[in-house]
């Protein structure tokens, strides 16, 4: 089988890679808008099956798997998503800073034929932060483009994040022991 990644980041890239299926990156933009009334574990999964739904079905050859996915950082039952700028991600570090939280990545895998989507969910806690190492952070690594503020494989993830309940990589966008399982399921049922 052959993957279409719809995703633009370079650590799904990479993860998706190193799985070792041929893969193709594609784009597919859609308005991330969500109905309001959408509990906030439920989300990214439901953003990811909106991606996969907005890829033409015609497009997707017989061996063709489309992947789509999303992963959102809740908060105290909020939706923490990319901050706006510096002054967001230093208040969302400020926010998650001894505390835990809860990391969401919603996976849709779709052929021409079938859809399977699945969340995953990961507990991260972070131990104190001060301001100085939280402006560092946001300074030097400028996480603009990553949900809540941070990624656990930079600096921050390092001397910030105390301890994980679930799999690490969900937490860098893409939990590939799961998507690797699926995948498996997916094969052998064509």
């Amino acid at each position: 089988m052959r993957l279409l990644l719809a995703s633009q980041s370079p650590r799904r890239r990479q993860l998706i890679a190193e799985l070792g299926f041929p893969v193709q990156y594609i784009n597919i933009s859609v308005d991330e808008q969500r109905p309001a009334d959408l509990p906030a574990a439920a989300v990214a999964e439901y953003l990811a099956r909106h991606k996969a739904a907005a890829y033409p079905s015609d497009k997707l050859a017989d061996d063709d798997v489309l992947v789509t996915a999303d992963t959102v950082v809740v908060h105290r039952d909020s939706v923490l998503g990319k901050p706006a700028d510096r002054n967001e991600a230093i208040a969302m570090l400020r926010n998650l800073s001894g505390d835990s939280h809860d990391v969401y990545t919603g996976v849709c895998l779709r052929t021409r034929h079938e859809q399977h989507s699945f969340t995953e969910r990961t507990i991260v806690h972070f131990r104190p932060l001060d301001d100085e190492e939280i402006i560092h952070y946001v300074d030097h690594y400028r996480p603009y483009d990553k949900a809540g503020s941070y990624g656990i494989q930079e600096w921050i993830g390092m001397v910030g994040v105390s301890g994980i309940e679930g799999c690490y990589y969900n937490v860098m966008g893409l939990p590939v022991a799961r998507l690797y399982e699926s995948l498996k399921k997916l094969s052998l049922s064509r």
